[in-house]
C-alpha cells in the first residue's frame, strides 16, 4: 500500500518511549496496519496485513522474539 494516509490516523505505539529517538507510529485501517518512523515521516510507512501486525505485537508482547 503506497497511498498517502493521513497524518491523523497515525498514533504513537504504545511502545514508544517519551524522550526517545525509537519511536514509530501506527494507523490501524480496515485490513491493514500501517507503520513510520515518527522521526522520518517524510519517508513514508510500511504497510502489514492486520492479522500480520497482530501476530508480530502479540509475540512481542509475550516475549517470543527474545
Amino acid at each position: 500500500m503506497n497511498s498517502m494516509i493521513p497524518d491523523d490516523l497515525f498514533r504513537t505505539s504504545s511502545y514508544s518511549q517519551p524522550k526517545s529517538h525509537n519511536c514509530v507510529e501506527v494507523a490501524d485501517l480496515p485490513g491493514v496496519s500501517a507503520v513510520r518512523d515518527t522521526q522520518n515521516r517524510e519517508a513514508g510507512h510500511l504497510s502489514f496485513a492486520s492479522a500480520e501486525w497482530a501476530a508480530l505485537v502479540g509475540a512481542v508482547k509475550s516475549d517470543e522474539l527474545a
